[in-house]
């Protein structure tokens, strides 16, 4: 397999990825191609390649990208704001349709954590998506991403948001705090954070608070019907702090046939990824691979 650096533009931006082709796969050789999408740390590099890894060998192509304001790619620094992810995605699907390798009838999105909400959201708005995979992922955000805070660390929090409103709309800068007090970590995953995630060492700078605003208001379930007939799978963990396994069960019960959920037993947010769980992420690409080959073939 062959790894290619490569860019694309999304609302004028330049959005930094990698393209790999499929084990085997001759040049130019036309293959399904599997969109692979970050989650909320942006920490790409350090779960996304084993992915990738199982991806290829199993015969697709793959290409995973930094959203804008991650990594490579342009943009405010660390702004998530979902409707700008979405129209990354969209943007990614039209740069692979111009690939003479990739067989456009034949085009997955797979995302990780809240790259699996803006998955469900892009292939609700683009009929030519073929297959989406969440793992781990909020269907309903404002309500996962509260879950994580008692009411009266809500209403506090409530408090120190509408001052960075203000901060936002008098200086044009939102406040930047580390990412333990934007999203708090379940019990759970709370070590990843530092761990294996190490946002504090990629981004000491932190994240703006503005970001909790623009999760909060986006609800993929909301759309995930729209993908019907086209096949959508859930895998999420069942012991899952980071968020709910309810919330997984919400986005299955509220899409259209056909239609998967995988629950990992005993399993936590972080143990689909090979650095904290080789054994669940091997289960967890299993799935994911045998689902593609039934539909994507």
């Amino acid at each position: 397999m062959t790894a290619e650096h490569v860019h694309f533009y999304s609302d004028g931006l330049k959005l930094a990825g990698t393209f790999t082709s499929a084990a085997g796969a001759a040049s130019g050789e036309k293959r399904a191609t599997v969109i692979c999408l970050h989650g909320y740390t942006g920490r790409k590099e350090i779960y996304m390649p084993a992915y990738v890894r199982e991806l290829t060998k199993a015969g697709f192509h793959c290409l995973e990208f930094y959203h804008r304001g991650f990594g490579d790619s342009e943009g405010i620094r660390l702004r998530n704001k979902p409707a700008e992810q979405v129209a990354d995605i969209e943007s990614a699907l039209v740069y692979v349709r111009q690939r003479a390798d990739v067989d456009t009838a034949r085009i997955a999105l797979y995302g990780t954590s809240f790259g699996g909400s803006t998955a469900m959201a892009a292939a609700a708005a683009d009929k030519g998506v073929a297959a989406a995979i969440s793992v781990g992922s909020p269907a309903d955000c404002g309500r996962s991403f509260r879950s994580k805070r008692s009411y009266g660390d809500n209403l506090d929090f409530e408090d120190v948001l509408r001052e960075d409103r203000i901060r936002r709309v008098m200086t044009g800068q939102s406040k930047r705090v580390p990412y333990g007090e934007l999203v708090p970590s379940g019990r759970a995953e709370r070590d990843a954070i530092q761990t294996m995630y190490k946002v504090a060492d990629k981004y000491p700078d932190g994240y703006p608070l503005e970001n909790f605003d623009h999760a909060v208001a986006f609800v993929p379930e909301d759309v995930v019907d729209r993908i019907a007939p086209r096949p959508v799978l859930f895998i999420h963990a069942e012991r899952d702090t980071m968020v709910p396994l309810a919330e997984g069960q919400s986005f299955h019960a509220k899409a259209g046939e056909p239609k998967e959920m995988v629950i990992l037993p005993g399993a936590t947010h972080v143990d689909v990824y090979e650095p904290r769980s080789p054994e669940t992420f091997m289960i967890v690409a299993g799935h994911m691979i045998r689902f593609l080959k039934k539909w994507l073939g």
